[in-house]
């Protein structure tokens, strides 16, 4: 008996060791990519800095692949965990949906190195695996359950929607458990692209000599978008 809480209490202290190191690798190569990008992030790099052999440091991370995964992953769920908090279901919808939008985007401005990995121009060679679907999802299902919970406009279609993108839009909204019609599933989907959009060209110079500084522009934006996708602006 006495062994094997000597055995269990050993490998909690392995698994914490292993837990504190893991964390200073990502750490460190968060920091490096402020410095060189996601192009020029190295395995070999970060294990000097922490005073590693790379072959110790291949026990964490198996490749470079691997190391740019987890931190795609912890960006995401960041990310995601910001709107989430920010989401108060109590509140009228257009206040959440303010409050979420507003999250993200202080959220990235806070952390625009980490942006830029999951936002920024896609890394030459890397293929993200599925272990990033969820957790780049965290934001959309953050308005989506602000969609679910308004009070929503009857929405009219405008037009003929393709059947090909009638398809996907029933398969989305399967997938997120949520009765949208499909102009409405649309209009979310723009709403998502343009929240990220935004944001995007203000951390990259993009409204510079226009609407720089973005802060007015952006409040507007969040405002018509709420509104574009149903949201009543009384509420």
């Amino acid at each position: 008996m006495l062994y094997s809480e000597s055995m269990a209490a050993t490998q909690t202290a392995r698994e914490r060791a292993r837990a504190e190191l893991t964390r200073e690798i990502k750490d460190e190569a968060r920091r490096q990519l402020a410095e060189v990008g996601a192009l020029g992030l190295s395995l070999r790099a970060v294990a000097r800095e922490l005073g590693m052999v790379s072959s110790a440091l291949y026990r964490y991370f198996s490749s470079r692949e691997e190391l740019l995964t987890a931190l795609i992953v912890d960006a995401y769920n960041a990310v995601g965990e910001a709107a989430e908090a920010a989401d108060d279901p109590k509140k009228a919808p257009l206040e959440r949906w303010v409050s979420i939008w507003h999250a993200v985007r202080a959220w990235a401005k806070a952390h625009p190195h980490e942006y830029a990995l999951i936002y920024g121009s896609p890394i030459p060679g890397y293929q993200a695996p599925q272990d990033t679907v969820a957790p780049a999802g965290r934001v959309a299902f953050a308005l989506v359950a602000v969609l679910r919970d308004a009070n929503l406009r009857v929405e009219t279609e405008v037009g003929e929607m393709p059947v090909e993108l009638l398809h996907q839009l029933d398969a989305l909204t399967e997938i997120l458990k949520v009765n949208l019609g499909p102009e409405t599933a649309s209009r979310l989907i723009m709403a998502w692209t343009q929240l990220f959009g935004m944001i995007n060209f203000e951390l990259f110079g993009q409204y510079v000599g226009s609407v720089d500084p973005a802060d007015a522009f952006f409040a507007h934006g969040v405002r018509q978008m709420a509104e574009f996708t149903g949201i009543k602006m009384t509420g």
